[in-house]
């Protein structure tokens, strides 16, 4: 009881430690960042190489120390001073060394080049994800959900159509892009049809596991009820489905994004963060790159807590 209590009780002390530590390594890392601004490379860096190694030390005991408890700044801090830290120490290694900004640009540099290109790569942002990834996801979603009824419904498509899904989605983004283009187009509607296609095999695959997974019990339970096939869907069949639906559109939520940028490679009409980041690496503009690269990440990541929080909704309310 005593060991038990002291543990408790130390607990809030060392955590407290944990933010004053993080402010520490972040302001140091700024504070390098800042005296090798405009400096040109040195003749041993070595010695700034170890001080970015120390600061992030202490800032990983911060982290440690942040994490401590279970309430939501436990859970936040350590994640959002992880990127922090990263970002800072990165701009003083890659001053400290003078790295060309064509090679690796900074990330001070890429904050620059994001805002001094945003209107462009919001226009590019908003063919990639409106028109080709989110579309495409609906599209493949809803025939994705559409085929699974029909292959639980019937027994042939189950068993004559269903393994050709499984194996055409393990066919790769690069071989399928450009038959695709060929033969639709480059403008946005083929990227539409490849992120549909690659959505939909994932759905299928998925949601006829879940509508298969509903308990022999339930089911004659229903049919003791006299319930009609419809009524036996929709309060056994589908809320059993529910969790391997969300979990294919969290996995494809990614997929979809990824492979509109990926199919952009292959040929468009000037737009895309795809054609964005394939026209810059031959200007070896990496700015523009990796700030494209960062709207793609923010606007990915958005769409996949987005697909979260949606699952926790629905299966509440089921």
């Amino acid at each position: 009881m005593t060991q038990d209590s002291v543990q408790v009780t130390a607990l809030p002390v060392r955590s407290g430690f944990g933010l004053p530590l993080l402010l520490l390594a972040a302001l140091g890392l700024l504070g390098l960042s800042f005296l090798l601004a405009g400096q040109p490379a040195p003749a041993v860096a070595w010695p700034w190489l170890l001080s970015v190694v120390a600061l992030l030390v202490v800032g990983a005991v911060g982290i440690r120390q942040s994490a401590q408890g279970e309430n939501r700044t436990a859970r936040i801090l350590p994640a959002a001073a992880t990127l922090i830290l990263a970002v800072l120490a990165a701009e003083a290694v890659l001053r400290a060394y003078a790295i060309p900004t064509g090679l690796i640009p900074t990330p001070s540099k890429v904050a620059q080049s994001l805002w001094a290109a945003r209107t462009v790569l919001l226009q590019d942002a908003y063919y990639t994800f409106v028109l080709e990834a989110l579309l495409g996801f609906v599209i493949g979603t809803l025939a994705g959900l559409a085929l699974a009824l029909l292959a639980v419904r019937f027994r042939i498509l189950e068993r004559g159509v269903l393994p050709y899904a499984a194996l055409l989605s393990s066919v790769p983004i690069v071989a399928l892009a450009p038959v695709v283009i060929k033969a639709a187009g480059l403008g946005w509607p083929s990227k539409t049809i490849i992120v549909a296609i690659t959505v939909l095999f994932p759905v299928v695959i998925n949601a006829v596991r879940g509508l298969q997974s509903a308990q022999p019990m339930h089911l004659d339970l229903m049919h003791s009820y006299a319930a009609s096939p419809a009524q036996t869907f929709r309060e056994v069949r589908w809320p059993s489905a529910l969790p391997f639906i969300f979990t294919a559109l969290r996995v494809s939520s990614t997929l979809a994004l990824i492979n509109a940028i990926v199919a952009e490679f292959f040929g468009t009409e000037g737009h895309g963060l795809g054609f964005r980041i394939q026209i810059e690496v031959g200007r070896f503009g990496l700015d523009i790159v990796w700030a494209a690269i960062v709207v793609a990440s923010v606007i990915g990541i958005s769409f996949y807590l987005l697909i979260s929080a949606l699952e926790r909704y629905v299966l509440r309310r089921n």
